[in-house]
């Protein structure tokens, strides 16, 4: 909540806070009046005043400010120093959340360093070129001075005025030289570049610049009348050791300041063409930079789409190249383990598979004891029927049945153990804890015998209206059997043996069960006793059941699902 004296700062007639409100139509002028005048007496902030007196929401108050003020309040007892969203701010905040692709800020890298070591490297050039002019110039002022200085002694002397002005017209024919002249001892010009300056006293600033002394010469640097800039040297002309007048020349620096500016619209169109060239390069590298990062954008996007099959197109010999090399290798690898994946899931099933990957080291992979279902599926006079057809024939017939009865079993839940001949062995309960497996596996029994018929009259198939089922459940063992050669995930057991043989008990169509399977679902099936069995390995006659019918319901959910853990 934005800080409000009990004094307001007058914007007009009301503080900034009550003008903000006001605007917003939040409260009325009136009402404004009324808060201020409360606020003299209560230690209170205006927003809080205004919510207390009922003339308008906090939420709304906050809104207001929030909108106003560069923050975000979440109450209005805040302590905030708040200053007025501005242009400034509301730029900032712009240029913060725009998104400047590789290219452009390579591009902008490239130019300002162009830009800053052309501009250092002019500066430090046209600086030691400006400052070699100007010694040039000097040394050009030293040699005019002593040649004046040498062939002016005896004239100077003699007050040969025709001599000292042939001297020094001689000399104003040099290119620079903007004046030369021959003083006497006492300051009189004796001779001058322009003669109507002869005996007139020498003028010369009162206060130059950059006055140096170098041995007998003197020089500085001032601005004539004319705007000219000039380098102003004089030497005394002596003659053993008695000074007889002074020597001054004026040499024009303006030619200085004319090559700089010269130098200097070289240098500004060499670096035009340089930051051209640069331009093009930083555009080509931004290109080879974000090409790459956007194939690997698009593979990243195939790949979690399920695309593992993408590849990036190959790149250049370098980091960037050796990424996608690495990309597309990691696609690969990925493709590779869900073919083996899916492969595998069709030998051991697709919940197998996910526990081995998902845990490989699970106890439950080793052994384990549990309660479930165990179906045996098998075909009544298979041995015929394959004795009087085609091989093609007999295994497009299998494939029939064997689709049918998989299906049907991973739909309830179970899974599918192995393949035995023409016998399909199915599991409920196992590695996938379900608390009605026998429910499931009955369930699926009948449904399957129901597909067999259906599709046997559709198809013409015979083996699959002469399916036996038969059901057992019990305690097995279950976990990996087998060799470091060879693995195999599956159950073992006197409850599998038995499910075994109750199978060989059922007839075409047929649905056989214990009378361990049938406790869990007695108040769901319909069965018919039939007269107890005697079945190999065991001492006691089986009392096993004829199915024939089943509510509908919750015959086809698997339940819950969780590994088996109760190790051996």
């Amino acid at each position: 909540m934005p800080e409000a004296p009990a004094t307001a700062k007058k914007e007009g007639k009301y503080s900034a806070a009550g003008k903000l409100l006001v605007d917003s139509k939040l409260i009325s002028a009136a009402q404004l009046e009324h808060a201020l005048s409360e606020q003299k007496e209560k230690a209170l902030r205006l927003g809080e005043l205004v919510v207390n007196l009922g003339f308008a929401s906090e939420a709304d108050v906050l809104k207001a400010f929030n909108d106003h003020y560069p923050v975000r309040l979440t109450r209005l007892n805040e302590r905030r120093s708040l200053i007025p969203r501005g242009l400034v701010a509301t730029l900032m905040a712009r240029v913060r959340g725009m998104r400047v692709s590789i290219k452009a800020k390579l591009s902008v890298a490239i130019i300002f360093i162009l830009l800053l070591t052309i501009f250092i490297l002019s500066f430090v050039i046209l600086t030691r070129q400006r400052q070699n002019l100007y010694l040039q110039t000097v040394q050009t002022g030293k040699v005019s001075l002593g040649y004046f200085v040498s062939n002016a002694k005896i004239p100077l002397l003699n007050g040969e005025v025709l001599a000292l002005n042939r001297l020094i017209k001689e000399a104003g024919s040099v290119e620079g030289l903007v004046y030369a002249t021959i003083t006497d001892r006492d300051g009189t010009i004796m001779a001058h570049t322009d003669p109507t300056q002869l005996r007139k006293k020498l003028a010369l600033p009162q206060h130059p610049r950059e006055l140096t002394k170098e041995g007998t010469y003197t020089y500085f640097t001032y601005m004539n009348e004319k705007g000219q800039h000039v380098l102003n040297m004089a030497s005394p002309v002596t003659l053993q050791d008695k000074v007889l007048g002074e020597v001054n020349v004026g040499v024009s620096l303006d030619f200085i300041s004319q090559q700089i500016r010269q130098e200097t619209l070289t240098v500004l169109l060499l670096s035009s063409g340089i930051i051209a060239l640069g331009i093009a390069i930083a555009v080509f590298m931004g290109i080879g930079f974000s090409r790459p990062i956007s194939q690997l954008v698009v593979g990243a996007r195939e790949i979690g789409q399920g695309n593992l099959k993408y590849k990036i197109p190959a790149g250049s010999n370098d980091e960037l190249g050796d990424l996608g090399t690495a990309f597309n290798y990691m696609s690969g690898e990925l493709w590779k383990k869900q073919m083996m994946q899916e492969s595998f899931g069709k030998y051991v099933g697709s919940d197998i598979v996910q526990m081995i990957l998902a845990n490989p080291e699970s106890p439950w992979l080793k052994g384990t004891r549990s309660t479930a279902t165990v179906m045996f599926t098998d075909i009544r006079g298979f041995t015929h029927f394959s004795e009087s057809r085609e091989p093609e024939a007999v295994v497009e017939a299998l494939n029939q049945y064997f689709e049918i009865a998989t299906r049907v079993i991973l739909e309830y839940g179970g899974y599918v153990d192995k393949f035995i001949g023409d016998a399909v062995m199915g599991v409920f309960g196992v590695p996938v804890e379900s608390t009605v497996h026998a429910q499931s596996a009955v369930g699926a029994a009948l449904a399957m015998q129901k597909e067999f018929m259906a599709a046997a009259q559709a198809s013409g198939n015979p083996v699959l209206a002469h399916v036996g089922i038969g059901i057992n459940t019990g305690v097995l063992v279950s976990g990996n059997l087998g060799s470091q050669a060879k693995m195999e995930y599956t159950v073992i057991g006197d409850t599998v043996n038995t499910a075994s043989r109750l199978n060989g008990l059922a007839q075409s169509g047929e649905v056989v069960i214990s009378a361990a399977t049938l406790e869990p679902i007695r108040a769901l099936a319909e069965v018919e006793e039939m007269e107890p069995q005697m079945v190999k390995g065991k001492s006691e006659p089986v009392q096993v059941f004829k199915v024939l019918s089943m509510k509908e319901g919750d015959s086809h959910a698997p339940g819950s699902a969780r590994p088996q853990q109760a190790a051996v």
